[in-house]
Parts: C-alpha cells; sequence; structure tokens
C-alpha cells in the first residue's frame, strides 16, 4: 500500500527530506538478521511504500527511485534547498513538477496561510496530489508533515489537509505535527498552534506529536550533540517515524500480516476525540556508543513500559516511582493512562521477545477491549544499525499537559487581545478563536476522562 507523503513549509520539507534519506539509508544498508529473499521483500514493499520507480527505466536501480511526495512552501528557499540535498545524495530524488510554492511567505501568520495561500494554491496543489495518487497500484493514505508554530506549514498545512479529507473522504490521513518550543520561536506561535490543533482534529484521522523540547533533550543527552542544528533534531524526527512506519509483520486476528498506515491507525484510534499519538524510541545513542553497548530484550522492554507509564521522552532520568496503581489524594490517576498501543519490535531475536508486561490492563482505560489495547509488530531485520531496537506508539494522555500550556497562553494573549489584529485583517474573526479554544478543551477533556 503506498504512502503519499505532503511536505509543507519550511519544517514539514526539511523533515520529509529527512525521513526519505532515513528511509533509503535503512534499505541500503547491510541486511543483518534477515536472508537474502527476506531483505528483498523488505526493500520491495518499503520502495513501493514510500518511492516510484522512475519511468525512463526498467531497471530497479535506486537513482532512479522518486519519492511519493508533494514539496508545498510560500518561499523557494526550503524547497529548493530539499530537492537539491536529495539529488546529491545520488540514491533518491524528487519528481521535477511535484512542487508548489509562490514568492511571498505567511509572515508567521496562520490566518494568512489559512485564509489567503492556502485557497489561492489549493487547486494547484490538488493537481499535484491527485498526480501523484494515480502513480500508485494501491493508495495507502497520506502523511502529512507539518510544524505548529510558524505560518505556511500551520495555515496552509491547515487548509490542505481539510481539502485532502473532502477529495479523498476514504483515505487514510495522519499527520505529523512538529510542537514548537516552550520557550517561544514565534511570538504567536501558541495562535498558530491552537488553530490548526483545532482544525486538523476534524480532519485527519491522527497527529503524531513530536515536541521540540523533547527532541533537544534526546540530541543532548543520549546522542551527545554539543551545538545542536535543526537538522539533528530532524533526525531524531525521522528516526521515530520510520521506526514504526518501515515493513514489520503482526499476527493480529484479521489483519492482513502487515502494519502499514491504515493497520496502525485502525488500532490506535478507535474513537474520533482521541487522536494524539506519541513515539517513544528504545535505545537512543550516538554511533560511536553503538559499537560499545550491548542491550538485552528484558531490559529494554522493562524500560519502554516504565517509559509509557511515567510518560518519559527517554531513557534517561525515567521516574520509577510511577505505577499505574499511582493515585492522587482525590482519587485521580497520576500516570500516563493509554486507549491503545502499537509496539514495534526490530533486531535480533525479535520473534521470541516477551511483551506481556505491556498488557497489564490496569495501563489502558477501563473501556477499551483487551485486544484492542496492544498491537504488536516485529521485524528481524536490523534497523538503523541497532542490534535490537523497539518503538511504542500510543494513544496516551501524553500530550495532554504541553496541550494544556499552549491553550493557557494563547488563551492569556487573547483576553488582552494582543495581536488579534493581526489575524482578522486576513479575515479570522473572533469567534474562530473561540471556537478552536473549545474545541481543544473537549480534547483535553476526552483525555483526562480515560
Amino acid at each position: 500500500m503506498s504512502v503519499v507523503t505532503l511536505q509543507i513549509g519550511q519544517c514539514g520539507n526539511q523533515v520529509g527530506g529527512q525521513i526519505f534519506s532515513t528511509i533509503i539509508d535503512d534499505l541500503y544498508a547491510k541486511a543483518t538478521g534477515v536472508s537474502p529473499k527476506e531483505n528483498k521483500d523488505y526493500v520491495d514493499e518499503s520502495t513501493e511504500t514510500f518511492f516510484s520507480s522512475s519511468e525512463s527505466s526498467q531497471h530497479s536501480d535506486s537513482q532512479l527511485l522518486k519519492a511519493r511526495a508533494i514539496l508545498v512552501d510560500m518561499e523557494t528557499k526550503a524547497i529548493s534547498q530539499t530537492m537539491q540535498q536529495a539529488k546529491k545524495g545520488g540514491k533518491w530524488s524528487y519528481s521535477p513538477q511535484q512542487w508548489y510554492c509562490q514568492k511571498r511567505g505567511s509572515g508567521n501568520n496562520w490566518a494568512h496561510g489559512f485564509c489567503i495561500h492556502g485557497p489561492k494554491a489549493n487547486s494547484d496543489v490538488m493537481n499535484l496530489i491527485r498526480k501523484e495518487a494515480e502513480k500508485c497500484d494501491r493508495l495507502g493514505g497520506f502523511v502529512n508533515l507539518l510544524s505548529l508554530a510558524g505560518g505556511t506549514g500551520s495555515g496552509v498545512g491547515a487548509y490542505v489537509t481539510q481539502s485532502l479529507r473532502d477529495e479523498f473522504p476514504h483515505a487514510f490521513i495522519m499527520n505529523q505535527v512538529v510542537w514548537p518550543y516552550s520557550t517561544g520561536e514565534v511570538i504567536v506561535q501558541n495562535y498558530n498552534a491552537v488553530l490548526t490543533l483545532s482544525h486538523l482534529y476534524d480532519t485527519a484521522d491522527a497527529l503524531v506529536v513530536m515536541e521540540n523540547d523533547s527532541l533537544h533533550k534526546i540530541c543532548s543527552q543520549l546522542l551527545n550533540i554539543k551545538s545542536i542544528s535543526f537538522q539533528d533534531i530532524n533526525k531524531v524526527i525521522s528516526h521515530k517515524m520510520a521506526s514504526f512506519l518501515q515493513p514489520s509483520t503482526t499476527s493480529e486476528i484479521g489483519s492482513r500480516g502487515r502494519c502499514d498506515l491504515g493497520f496502525i491507525l485502525e488500532q490506535l484510534v478507535p474513537h474520533p476525540q482521541h487522536k494524539l499519538l506519541s513515539v517513544k524510541n528504545i535505545p537512543q545513542m550516538s554511533d560511536v556508543a553503538k559499537e560499545f553497548s550491548v542491550y538485552h530484550w528484558p531490559s529494554l522492554m522493562k524500560n519502554l513500559r516504565q517509559m509509557l507509564i511515567a510518560d518519559a521522552p527517554m531513557e534517561e532520568g525515567i521516574d520509577w516511582e510511577v505505577k499505574p496503581s499511582s493515585r492522587t489524594e482525590d482519587g485521580r490517576t497520576c500516570f500516563n493512562k493509554s486507549l491503545a498501543s502499537l509496539l514495534c519490535i526490530r533486531g535480533q531475536d525479535a520473534s521470541t521477545v516477551d511483551t506481556s508486561i505491556f498488557s497489564d490492563p490496569q495501563i489502558y482505560t477501563s473501556w477499551t477491549m483487551p485486544e484492542m489495547a496492544l498491537s504488536v509488530a516485529r521485524q528481524p531485520r536490523l534497523f538503523n544499525s541497532y542490534e535490537k531496537a523497539a518503538a511504542l506508539l500510543s494513544n496516551s494522555c501524553a500530550s495532554v499537559k504541553p496541550l494544556n500550556k499552549i491553550i493557557d497562553k494563547a488563551w492569556n494573549m487573547f483576553s488582552s487581545r494582543a495581536y488579534i489584529h493581526q489575524y482578522v485583517k486576513y479575515g479570522l474573526e473572533e469567534e474562530d478563536f473561540l471556537d478552536s479554544f473549545v474545541s481543544l478543551e473537549k480534547v483535553i477533556s476526552a483525555y483526562k476522562n480515560l
């Protein structure tokens, strides 16, 4: 099942380029842990999902692979850099006609992107999407990459996702959104984030949340990077996304055996009021540390389970005092309760790993059926040079705390009418802000009731 990726805004384009590079590097790395036939099946499945071959050649040459992607931005710089870097690598590239840009950005203003640039670009962007979708023998869905802080990724991204739902009402749509730094990147980032999330919640099937603060900690504390760049953060995002999107198989009853986009969303998003997904990976370390590290599956599973319960972004600094039975004085749970989880196990002895500790009903809300709470996917092939690696994609309360902070900051600004005029002049009304606040408060309430 092929997946079409939409890279929207500067962040979306940079992340998208890194994701495709990560997938290619994984495909052409030394195939350890599988037979030549199993490796060929793995490469063929991943290639069919994320790339198309050049029409001018009958040969499966990696240099002729074209990413199944549409690049959208209101300025040319990010798109041209992303396309040049892909071509420079020599293993894959973007289709030269599958991009759209203008000469003026959205000025970090959601309303400018959603109300002006979105409608103006919509017809051309949708034509590009249709062309890319028609190249797929079997369209499995869309993955949209964007940031919440700026104007194009958030505003145009929300508008395009809305149009995508209208054009492909039955297709799976997963949006990967990059949460802004809490210290601030853009003065109106909280407005942009609130407006984007409320609109995406109505149209996308799931939102995979990547928090810049957590990604920065991983780069600093686990990868030991001294001067952290956006490229370093994008590599962490790409590792997380590829860790569950790359081929794996599941033994779930009624499944097709493949853990594809449709299966992931069917398992993890059983209710339309709960769409926020988070990804936790273990282990995560620098390339130098990999050579001198030895891991065992029982300890990896134990640490990953505690990362879920304590809502820890990485294995370093986990709070082991948090238990599924933990309660506050008034009886409320004080651990990260989940609705559903997908555990992806990759590497040596993946087929024999005991995952029973993730089936504990105390971890999940009481109305989740036991057979729907946990899905396990396995892949014996090594991933990203890790002998053993696991990823946990979960629908849990993990995003409630950062969402609350963004809403509070945005509401404080809105109460004093700060910068509202910059949005009103592009056609947004104060009622639109209020509708977005109400919509997200309902989301928070839904998760708190798990």
